[in-house]
């Protein structure tokens, strides 16, 4: 028997739940292999897409679907994940069998997908701590995380049809000029240090670029783990934000949820990478540098990107919880994170390092 438990699901949280009658009804018309879902609970993890554990007598399944009062089409697009996950599964064996998309809003008030569920550990934030996870695990663990994207970033763009969800030139650029648009469409606080990286990013934009198929949020709590061996990754999840582009954002985003025992708990929220174990940030340029053989000399502005990525899209959901849109708790106690961000951004570019 495994000693750690596989990702649990539990009930639905308020204002979230799905009618499983018509479901059902949906299923029964457009996938009845699938069978009648007898109970539907919710993961719990995540700020962006909701996802839910479906039931039958027999199989367990999950559904995708963007959260309730969401209006941002591009970061929600069920249909686009639903096909990065048809294009993926034959080149990529850690990822789940979709099954079905519906985009008739009148089914479940939004577009969704249900794939298959992959059985296993996700370790997260909240939980991973009170495991008390061996150090020489957690090393193992987080060199496999690593490893396992070099491993995504050297698929073949062309042969596998990848290709197909990107345009990598000129990526950086529309990224850097999108989210900080997206910034300023959800401010609801004037904070300077994010002002500061906006335009420090907007001006050190890199010429030469690693083009590669890239997840974009990619961490612990996005990964499957075997409960016999945590340093082996069975699954990945979360390919809402997928796409072809330059492979050192991806890197940079994953550095910026990489946090330290010496980061502030704001950083810490994000991640567990602080436990005793894991590699640091520097040790995670230097093993990506050493697998891939890319050129990491511009690290830092990747990383400071990613850093302000992450204070948008914790500013996008705060402000859909300011406006009414949601009621989740969590979402209202994220300006803390937000200022976090872009004090931890404004440090490291001081200090000229990750």
């Amino acid at each position: 028997m495994s000693l750690y438990r596989s990702d649990t699901s539990t009930n639905v949280r308020k204002g979230e739940e799905l009618n499983q009658q018509k479901l059902n009804l949906y299923l029964q018309e457009n996938t009845p292999l699938i069978g009648e879902i007898l109970n539907i609970t919710q993961f719990a993890g995540g700020f962006s897409n909701l996802t839910y554990c479906l039931k039958t007598a027999t199989k367990e399944y999950v559904l995708r679907r963007p959260p309730f009062g969401a209006n941002i089409k591009s970061a929600h697009d069920m249909g686009r994940e639903f096909k990065v996950l048809n294009i993926l599964k034959s080149v990529y064996d850690k990822v789940p069998a979709p099954i079905v998309y519906c985009e008739d809003v009148e089914v479940m008030e939004a577009p969704f997908y249900i794939m298959e569920r992959i059985d296993g550990v996700i370790l997260r934030a909240s939980n991973a701590p009170k495991l008390q996870l061996p150090a020489e695990v957690l090393r193992v663990c987080s060199e496999a995380l690593i490893d396992n994207l070099v491993r995504l970033h050297g698929l073949d763009l062309e042969s596998t049809g990848l290709i197909q969800l990107g345009k990598p030139d000129g990526y950086v650029q529309r990224q850097v000029e999108g989210w900080i648009k997206r910034y300023y469409n959800s401010e609801t606080d004037k904070i300077g240090s994010l002002d500061k990286i906006a335009d420090w990013l907007k001006i050190n934009i890199p010429t030469a670029q690693n083009a590669a198929f890239i997840h974009n949020d990619y961490k612990y709590d996005n990964v499957v783990l075997n409960p016999d061996n945590l340093a082996d990754i069975v699954g990945v999840l979360d390919w809402e934000m997928a796409t072809v582009g330059d492979a050192l954002m991806d890197l940079g985003g994953t550095l910026a949820y990489w946090s330290e025992a010496g980061d502030t708990d704001e950083i810490k929220f994000f991640n567990l990478t602080w436990l005793p174990g894991n590699l640091t940030r520097r040790e995670v340029i230097e093993r990506y540098a050493e697998k891939s053989g890319r050129d990491v000399s511009n690290i830092l502005f990747y990383y400071l990107f990613g850093l302000y990525k992450n204070a948008v899209i914790a500013q996008q959901i705060y402000a859909r919880w300011k406006q009414g849109h949601t009621k989740d708790p969590r979402f209202g106690e994220l300006q803390p994170i937000i200022k976090g961000l872009g004090v931890k951004a404004e440090n490291a570019l001081e200090k000229g390092r990750v």
